[in-house]
């Protein structure tokens, strides 16, 4: 349940080697865009939801927050995040490190409009101090995702 199951997970499309590991934290966005010395909405932060009894995830840029209303519509729900234990049992990843690889079977992934902003994002590996550039299809495609939602508002 680390960057080692991610690793293993990107060998069979031969980009393992592309996962940039860092000495430094990277476990929020502010922490993981000093890392990668780049702008914090450039981070792709996965967030862990519970959707009627089902865990999903929501890949979002990283300067935005999630607009209950959108999510509501979206989904039939309401917005409730994953307690940290839960993550980790019902995801597979430590809070920090989340992402929308290898994850346990059974967990959808929605990637979130305010990421069309950009050619290149970057999501977590795995762990606290990971993470890998990829273009909006690599991280379609890597992610396995089930749709494109928009779910989310500005923090500004």
């Amino acid at each position: 349940m680390s960057v080692e199951k991610v690793k293993e997970y990107f060998k069979q499309y031969g980009i393992k080697d592309r996962i940039e590991e860092f000495e430094v934290s990277s476990a929020t966005v502010e922490l993981a865009s000093k890392a990668l010395n780049c702008e914090p909405c450039r981070i792709a932060k996965t967030l862990s939801f519970m959707v009627n009894g089902n865990p999903i995830l929501i890949v979002t840029a990283g300067d935005v927050k999630i607009d209950n209303k959108k999510y509501k519509a979206q989904f039939g729900a309401k917005a409730k995040m994953l307690k940290a234990d839960e993550v980790t049992q019902l995801i597979g990843y430590s809070v920090g490190g989340v992402c929308p690889f290898a994850i346990n079977d059974g967990v959808k992934v929605y990637l979130d409009e305010s990421l069309r902003r950009f050619q290149t994002v970057f999501p977590a590996c795995g762990s606290s101090n990971s993470a890998i550039e990829l273009t909006l299809p690599e991280l379609e495609k890597y992610s396995q995702y089930v749709a494109w939602v928009d779910v989310s508002k500005s923090q500004l």
